[in-house]
């Protein structure tokens, strides 16, 4: 037995639907890059290194080519982000965060448009890599503006995951990955109490070091 085939088998079966252990064990440790995320927490770049690493196999097999990108995303942005935060932040403290400016959030929203009609119109002409081709490409676009702007230390980080969210739930459970949808339904607590701590953040006076991550209050 291939590690693909052993990530893919089936954990347990609840309510009819089968949990395989990659989408278990890859959102799991999603979960905890987003908690270490609220934390302000160097920790969650490996953490969302590893759930990109595990939930490839998931994807894989649900036929989701856009969910495939989006774990090979994560997993190099993963690398840039630890970068990002590793200069940007104190020494011995938290990183920085603040709120993007008009100008960065007008970039941010054109960029991840674009990009989902560039994605989804390669999905549509090619239909063997997805079976949903504009919400995949919707959730692949959004993760990465999601993971961008949390490698800047930006606030907006936590509306982009909302967005994400809203499509992720039902495309999760439509693609027989029941343990993701499920996650994505957490996700959206933890974004929401994340979005609160981040916010009250930039209340507090802090030091600016470095350039790496920049912004400005809105």
């Amino acid at each position: 037995m291939t590690v693909i085939s052993a990530l893919n088998s089936e954990a347990f079966a609840v309510f009819g639907q089968r949990v395989i252990w990659s989408d278990m064990v890859g959102n799991s440790l999603g979960l905890a890059a987003l908690a270490l995320g609220w934390r302000r927490s160097m920790l969650t770049w490996p953490a969302q290194l590893l759930s990109g690493l595990v939930l490839i196999a998931a994807y894989a097999s649900a036929h989701l080519g856009g969910g495939v990108g989006k774990q090979l995303v994560v997993i190099v942005v993963a690398g840039w982000g630890w970068s990002q935060w590793q200069r940007g932040r104190p020494a011995g403290g938290a990183v920085t965060v603040t709120f993007a400016t008009w100008t960065q959030r007008g970039r941010l929203v054109a960029g991840t448009a674009v990009g989902t009609l560039a994605v989804g119109g390669i999905f549509t002409a090619f239909p063997s890599l997805s079976w949903s081709p504009w919400a995949d490409a919707y959730i692949f676009v959004g993760t990465l503006a999601a993971m961008f702007a949390q490698a800047r230390g930006w606030v907006e980080f936590w509306f982009a995951w909302l967005a994400v969210d809203v499509v992720g739930v039902p495309l999760a459970f439509n693609s027989g990955l029941p343990f993701s949808g499920l996650v994505y339904i957490v996700y959206f607590v933890l974004v929401i109490v994340g979005m609160y701590a981040w916010w009250m953040q930039t209340r507090t006076p802090q030091p600016q070091v470095g350039t790496a991550i920049e912004g400005a209050s809105a």
